[in-house]
């Protein structure tokens, strides 16, 4: 059985998708300093998922130069919307086989980097991944409404069928 923070992790990938329905690729490659681009901030989230559960776990990226190009303290880039969801389907396709293994004692272990333990276990990274989303969810909806979109989602979504509350795997 799924992992019910992995199944917070799918609603909340769901949320990113309902929140930037209908985008523009004009309107995702603006940027309204200081913020990112709309399309910039989905290849982001890509690239810390394929980092985590793609390159780290499976040890190869499915969509190389990402990280140059979405990478946190990377220059500023306005990719074009397409090519961001797509990274990002690659990305969420690939990572998800390794997060349906997901249990509570796996959770507890470190990924490796080189050898060493990552300082958090799986399980805080899969939480820090989660509130990235939401992080960048509210960012985009900002985003929106700043070029001056109208009819945006509102709250939290279909959270009672799609991300209900479950207790932890025994």
């Amino acid at each position: 059985m799924t992992h019910p923070l992995v199944t917070q992790l799918r609603f909340t990938r769901s949320e990113l998708q309902r929140a930037l329905d209908g985008v523009s690729d004009a309107d995702a490659r603006r940027r309204l300093e200081p913020m990112n681009c709309i399309s910039w901030l989905v290849g982001h989230l890509a690239n810390q998922e394929q980092y985590y559960w793609v390159y780290l776990v499976q040890e190869k990226a499915v969509v190389p130069g990402l990280h140059k190009l979405v990478g946190y303290g990377k220059p500023a880039s306005t990719p074009p919307m397409a090519d961001m969801w797509a990274a990002w389907h690659t990305v969420t396709q690939a990572a998800d086989p390794y997060l349906d293994t997901l249990t509570p004692e796996v959770l507890q272990t470190h990924l490796k980097r080189d050898g060493n333990p990552l300082p958090e276990n799986i399980g805080t990274l899969l939480q820090r991944v989660i509130y990235h989303y939401w992080y960048h969810i509210g960012e985009g909806l900002a985003v929106r409404q700043l070029l001056g979109h109208s009819d945006l989602p509102e709250f939290v979504g279909d959270l009672g069928t799609k991300g209900p509350y479950r207790p932890e795997l025994r």
